[in-house]
Order: C-alpha cells, then structure tokens, then sequence
C-alpha cells in the first residue's frame, strides 16, 4: 500500500474553458470512429461505389493499404459542382429529411465517410457523371480542382493513411494482415452482390476477381448467387450446403445453410445481412446457432450466409459509426424466421438429394421417395426380450416371460431373424457398367444357420434369439414397391449385412452406405418425441399403479419442486413422498414400460442445470435427447435384412436424420470411385 503519511495533495487540475473544437480536430475525432484500418477505408468506398448503381468496382492497394487505397468504379458519377461538397462533413445525396432517415435503402447516408478519411490521408477524388463531357479531379489537402480524363464513373485515390496522425499508425499490423482484412471487406460486399464484379489487385497483381454472375431480369437469380458463393467461398461451402427460403411474417430469408459435417472451428464463414448490408448481429446469430443446436457435435460453429429482407421501417441502421450494427423494432419476429428457416433447411434428409446430384437431376422434398412409417413399422419385429425399433414403449419395456406361441401377445408375433430370405434384385444405376463380380447378386450370410435353401425355422438354444420368418406385410414395409409393382431406388439403399452389431452395411446406386444403427435410430425416436410435445401442450403422459420412490438428494428434490410445472409438460409427475425421498406418479405414454426412477434421475439431473424461468425449448430438446438415448436400440443388437431396411426407410423419411442429437453422423456413403481407389482399380 502507499504511505499515505508522506504522500502529497494531488494538484487541483487548472480550468479549462469550454469552446468549440477546430473542425479539423472534430474530422479526426469522427474518423477515430468510422476509420480504424484500411479495411474500414475500403468498406466506405465500396457502399459509395454501390450506392452509384456501379456493376464493376476494382480496388488497388498498395502496402496492404496503408500507402494506397484506390477504389474505381463505373457507377453514375459526381458532378463538378458537387465534388467540392462531397468532402463536406455530413454532406450526402442520400437523404434529405428525418423520414430519409427512418427508412435507409442504401449502404451509406451519414455523409462523413469521406471527410473522415481526407483528415486522416491525401485523398484525392476523380469522377465524371455520364452527362458531363470531362472528368475533373478535386485534390482534398489543397482543394484544387482540374479536368482530367476518365469514363464515367468514379475513383477515390487514398494515400498514406494516417500520416497526420502518427499515433494511430504505430497500432496497424503488417501489411499481409491488414491486406487480409481489405479482402475480407471485399468479399463481404461480393457476397451480396452478385450482379456487380469485383477485382483486387496489390502492388501491381491481381489477388482476387470475382465476375458478375447475374444480369437483373436475365437468368435465375438462385443460380447467380451460388455461382458467386461458390467463388467467393469455394465450391465446397456450395456442396455441403442447402438453400433456404422462408418468409415469416414481414421477414423474408434466403441464403445457404451450412451442413454440419462442413462446421468449422471458428465462426469465421458467419455472413448476415439484412437489405443487402452485412451486419454483426446478435439476434441473427443467435437464431441461427439455435437452429444448429441438436445436428452440431461439440463446439463447433456453424457456416451460412443469409439474407434479410426487411421492411427498412422496421430497422434503424442509424444505431453505429460503422453501420455494421443494428436495431430490429421487434427481434423477436427476427428471431423466428431466422430459426425456422435454417431448421427447415437442415431438416430434409440429404440422402435424396446426394442421389439425384450424383445422377445430375435436382430433387425437391416432394419428389423424395418417403418411406410409409405405418407401413414400416411393421417390419421392426423383435424376438423375446427385443423390441420395435419403432416402438420406444416397447423399448422401455421388460422382457416378456411367455413364449412366442402362447397366446398372450396382442399383436402377431414374427421373430427377429429370416430362416428365409428373398434374394433382392441388384440394383442398376443408370451409367454403371457390369463389373466382373457376375450379374447376379450376392448376398453375405449374415446369421448362422440362415440359408436360403433352409425353410425350417432353426431350432434355438435356450436364452437364445430363435429365428423366425416375417409375414408378408412386413416383407413388403421393408421392401416396397413403387408403381406397377416396381422396386424403388431408395436414398440409402438395401441392407446387406450388419457389423458387430454396431453398423449396417447397406448398397445403393452410388455405392456403399455404413448407417450407425444406434444414432440413427437415436434421431428417429429423439424426432417423434419433440413431434408429440410440440402437437399439444403437454406429453401424453401415464399414471403408475404404483409409484416409483427413491432415496433423492437435497438438490432433486429441491428440483422436482421448483420444476413441477416442467416435469408435467414432460410427462411425468414427480412429488416429494418425504424429505429424503421422491415418488414418481406418472411418466410419458411412450414409456411407460420401462424404467421410472431411473427416468426421472436422467431427467431431474438434465434440468437441474437450468433455471426453471430459463428453461426453454433447447432444455426441452436436451431432456428429450436423454429419452431418446436411453429409448434407441443398443449396440450389439442383431437385427434381420428387414429390420435394417425398415430403419433405412425411416431414415429418409425423418427430419434431420444425418446427424444424432448429439450432433454425430449417423450414416456415411462410400461411392464406387472410392471404393475402386481403396484397392487400386483401374491403374
């Protein structure tokens, strides 16, 4: 600590009269907040050079921008009177009034850009408007003005940024860092807009162009922007990602949605912008990872670039200097559409859509074969002690002590195995030549004493699975048929064979496809549960005959009391039955055969790590993941040909089946031109 006996009285600091700044001094103070980098230059010039209605806009830069900033561009031009005018703070063309202002449709209106950065630079400004015969050039330092020759448009020349202002340069980065950032600005500004070319050069080369991919009431303005997507980002960012379109409300959204296989480890391909401008803003990017939450595994982020169209009423953009921020008149409406388009874009299977891309067709949800789920479900049959793969009550249920004869079973029992098995008839992708395997197809013996030629149900030891044959309305929900009796090339194929009871191996048009049968199945149930919560206003639920109790600890019980209202929109009804001990009264429909304590235990510890007032849908959806996990088949589980297919089936036909709730994949292809390159084929 300081001796404060020795220390002396600070000084009273001496009066300073309030007066008013010099106006250069206020520039430079203005272009503390609009200028920061090169980049910052670059963005201002490039909303001044679109403002202008230009379809090609070059920018040069010298020393990564910090000796030279030239941006050119073929827009309208400025007249002669007006250059001097233009250098003016607050000096623009773009509004005159307060309800301009209210309602902003161009990238820039605050009418200080350039006079903050001709405090801060020798910037120079040359254009020449279509109904002029000459260009003239107006130096911003000495304030002469003289024709010069160019076509009509515009170019702004900025050199040695920050040369007044010492201070403010020793903070820039080397020169490759601050270039990057000059294209980043660039590429922001490609993205939204196709229609205009973009070229880059640095110390006299070219670094990036980008070509005008869309000529407005030419072409197809979808095709345009993946075209400029696929430029700017790269051919991958279009291949593994979905368009999207939504309109919810007075909120309009397009773009592309990354797919979660293509997450990165930074959010740093995250492009939002709302009426043609990019933005940093926190309802968007929230919505948007909320959307991602059960289909990304860890922490990484997601990719996207989306589009907002806004009635500009509705938005203040005069919220920041830079204009990248913004204000919604009401987020929540935002929010919304934002989630739901993204969820709706990711939630289509991409099974489908790999096959026809593969077959060079495009395929729209309505023209993907959906599996019939009634009709499939039929085909799940399990043996003593199994379940429907469909079936989570059954999944939860004990195993049943009555033999499959007896009479007890409500509904027709079938065995989980095939003494006999059809053989399926290969499948003939279009462009793929017989290979020396044979016409015919083969198919591995997956279980032991299953023949073909075997029509004998095989006798079973005792505590073993006993195989049985599936009647014929299972055979056809595994197997169905198109029209006219025609077999149906399914997305993910047939199943040939099962791996250590942990994957399927099924064959489809393309290839090979390897499905995780317990995170698959993990999605389909976790799926159904969100779909029966979200149809009502609470889960089916059932009450037990007799309670469930169990020893709890301070914290559950504590929980179940302040989340009674919780528990009940789950299903299940969870009551103190004394201090140390909880009964659990009722659980969801869906389960009611299995386990109940151990239920509540999963979901008590799921929601104690949530405020009860913040429990929302993402608490919900992590509760729901915790059923759906203890609800799937497990691994190790054999399952027959049908079995597999009907999951494959059910597959293409649930939402957001690539990915489990935890964010895993649950399926991989393997194309044949893959498969030939493992071992060698064709060198």
């Amino acid at each position: 600590m300081p001796d404060m006996q020795h220390s002396t009285p600070a000084t009273p600091p001496a009066h300073r009269p309030i007066r008013d700044l010099p106006e250069e001094l206020i520039s430079q103070i203005a272009a503390g907040e609009v200028v920061e980098r090169p980049a910052s230059v670059v963005r201002e010039l490039l909303d001044n050079a679109l403002d202008a209605g230009a379809t090609q806009v070059t920018v040069r830069l010298s020393a990564g921008g910090v000796r030279l900033i030239a941006v050119e561009d073929d827009g309208s031009g400025i007249a002669q009177d007006e250059l001097s005018v233009a250098l003016r703070r607050h000096a623009t063309s773009k509004i005159s009034s307060l309800s301009d202002l209210e309602t902003v449709a161009t990238m820039g209106f605050r009418g200080e850009a350039l006079a903050a950065i001709a405090s801060v630079s020798e910037l120079s400004l040359l254009s020449r408007p279509a109904t002029q015969a000459s260009a003239f050039v107006l130096d911003a330092r000495s304030g002469e003005l003289r024709p010069a020759a160019r076509s009509t448009g515009t170019t702004v020349e900025v050199k040695e940024l920050f040369f007044s202002t010492p201070a403010r340069r020793k903070f820039l980065k080397a020169d490759a860092t601050e270039l990057a950032h000059c294209l980043e600005s660039v590429r922001r500004h490609a993205l939204a807009r196709p229609d205009v070319g973009f070229a880059v050069w640095h110390d006299g080369k070219l670094v990036e162009q980008w070509r005008a991919s869309f000529v407005p009431g030419q072409g197809d303005a979808r095709d345009a922007l993946a075209r400029r997507l696929s430029d700017v980002l790269g051919a991958d960012f279009v291949a593994q990602s979905v368009a999207l379109q939504h309109r919810g409300g007075p909120v309009t959204v397009t773009g592309h949605a990354g797919l979660p296989d293509a997450a990165r480890a930074r959010a740093d391909h995250q492009y939002c912008y709302v009426n043609g401008r990019f933005v940093r803003d926190k309802v968007i990017s929230h919505a948007a990872r909320s959307a991602y939450e059960d289909v990304l595994h860890g922490h990484k982020q997601p990719v996207y670039v989306l589009y907002l169209e806004i009635d500009p009423a509705r938005v203040d953009v005069n919220v920041h200097p830079t204009k990248i921020e913004l204000r919604f008149r009401d987020s929540r409406e935002v929010h919304q559409a934002v989630r739901h388009a993204v969820e709706n874009a990711l939630a289509t299977p991409r099974a489908a859509a790999l096959a026809a891309a593969e077959a060079g067709v495009t395929v729209t949800a309505a023209k993907q074969p959906q599996a019939h789920a009634w009709r499939a479900q039929s085909a799940l049959r399990w043996e003593e002690g199994g379940h429907h793969v469909a079936d989570l009550q059954a999944l939860w249920g004990p195993k049943k002590d009555h033999p499959p004869d007896s009479g007890q079973t409500s509904e027709p029992w079938v065995g989980a195995c095939l003494a006999q098995r059809a053989p399926a008839p290969p499948l003939s992708p279009a462009g793929t030549a017989a290979r020396d395997i044979g016409t015919e197809a083969r198919r591995p013996t997956l279980l032991p004493g299953s023949q073909e030629q075997d029509h004998a149900l095989p006798s079973g030891r005792e505590g073993q699975e006993v195989a049985r044959p599936l009647d014929q309305e299972s055979r056809e929900a595994a197997w169905p048929l198109g029209q006219e009796g025609q077999e149906v090339a399914w997305p993910l194929g047939r199943a040939v064979a099962q791996i250590h009871g942990v994957y399927i191996l099924a064959e489809n048009a393309q290839g090979m496809v390897i499905v995780d049968m317990h995170a698959a199945h993990e999605r389909i149930v976790y799926e159904r549960l969100k779909a029966q919560l979200d149809s009502g206003a609470r889960m089916a639920s059932q009450p037990l005959l007799i309670p469930g109790t169990f020893a709890a600890t301070a914290e559950e019980v504590a929980t179940a009391e302040e989340s009674a209202e919780v528990l009940a929109t789950l299903g299940l009804e969870v009551i103190p039955f004394s201090p140390k001990t909880l009964a659990v009264r009722a659980v969801p429909a869906v389960l009611a055969q299995g386990d109940a304590v151990e239920l509540a235990r999963s979901v008590l510890a799921e929601l104690a790590a949530h405020d009860t007032s913040t429990v929302v849908q993402r608490a919900r959806n992590e509760l729901l993941g915790t059923m759906a996990c203890h609800g799937a088949v497990r691994a190790n589980r054999h399952l027959t040909i049908d079995e597999m297919n009907a999951l494959l089936r059910q597959m293409e036909a649930t939402e957001r089946s690539d990915q489990c709730n935890h964010g895993r994949p649950t399926w991989r292809q393997l194309s044949m031109k893959e498969l030939d390159a493992l071992f060698l084929r064709g060198r």
